[in-house]
């Protein structure tokens, strides 16, 4: 039986496949005034450097929207909220020192100027990263089912993001232990301990949150923003100092609230017994 033929360009031939596209990892959804995203990256929903620079986009998009005042970050699946960090991907090159992109690890972590309310809404287990995820949210409102750990410690390694704020969050000595034994949280002793918003059971978990989110997009977004200000500015200030700095309004977005038209929407509203008009301005 003679050889089948080859084509004449088997280079032009295979260029004319076409590539196959990865789907986006993230996903968005707006519904009046609020964004969700949703990570979406089987079968942990752990982040790369690619992720890690997506949702960075995503956020500071939503940042710098004045028509979205609220987002809820999610993930994809029951099993995992994320894993974290994605081992594999390091494996393969992505370095733990890359590029995270404008928000660094998540886009939430660093990114500067997010003075809008984040909520993240934990299904499943949140490991490592993924944990540090959650922390860097104002509110978490977590499943039944949800799980809390990091294991950096078993691999030698810091969690690095926990090891600043979980101290800040929960009692010092039980912050230390996971730090230090890399043991697993339930959601009913995090709620305990004040980790959590809410513990829900899976079926009501999205009605609440996102309850919660169009309640929120429907309050004063300056506020909003001096508040997250205030906090984020005043972390390594002694609390004199701090005060001194709002009355002397040096803070830009308490600077902004205070010259507001807002600011004396509030009065009006509540002088004429009716709801405020929140315009951002």
């Amino acid at each position: 039986m003679p050889d089948s033929p080859l084509p004449e360009h088997p280079t032009a031939a295979a260029s004319e496949t076409p590539e196959r596209e990865l789907p986006d990892p993230v996903r968005t959804r707006t519904d009046a005034g609020v964004l969700e995203v949703t990570l979406d990256r089987p079968p942990a929903n752990a982040i790369d450097l690619v992720t890690s620079r997506r949702m960075g986009e995503v956020f500071a998009a939503f940042r710098d929207d004045p028509e979205l005042r609220v987002a809820v970050l999610r993930t994809a699946g029951q099993k995992f909220f994320s894993a974290g960090w994605d081992l594999k991907a390091a494996a393969g090159g992505d370095a733990v020192d890359g590029d995270y992109g404008v928000g660094g690890f998540g886009g939430i972590q660093m990114l500067p100027g997010l003075d809008k309310p984040i909520l993240a809404l934990v299904e499943g287990m949140a490991v490592g990263g993924g944990f540090e995820l959650a922390l860097s949210c104002d509110l978490i409102y977590a499943s039944t089912r949800a799980r809390f750990a990091l294991p950096e410690i078993t691999a030698g390694t810091l969690a690095d993001a926990a090891t600043l704020r979980l101290p800040r969050r929960i009692p010092h000595h039980i912050a230390m232990e996971m730090l230090l034994t890399g043991r697993w949280m339930e959601a009913q002793e995090a709620q305990r301990w004040g980790l959590l918003n809410a513990v829900l059971p899976p079926q009501e978990l999205e009605a609440e949150v996102f309850a919660v989110a169009h309640k929120l997009a429907q309050g004063p977004p300056l506020v909003y923003a001096a508040i997250k200000e205030l906090l984020r500015e005043s972390q390594a200030s002694r609390f004199e100092d701090a005060m001194g700095r709002i009355s002397r309004s040096d803070y830009p977005a308490v600077r902004t609230l205070y010259a507001s038209q807002d600011q004396l929407e509030g009065a009006r509203a509540f002088a004429e017994k009716r709801e405020p008009r929140w315009r951002g301005c």
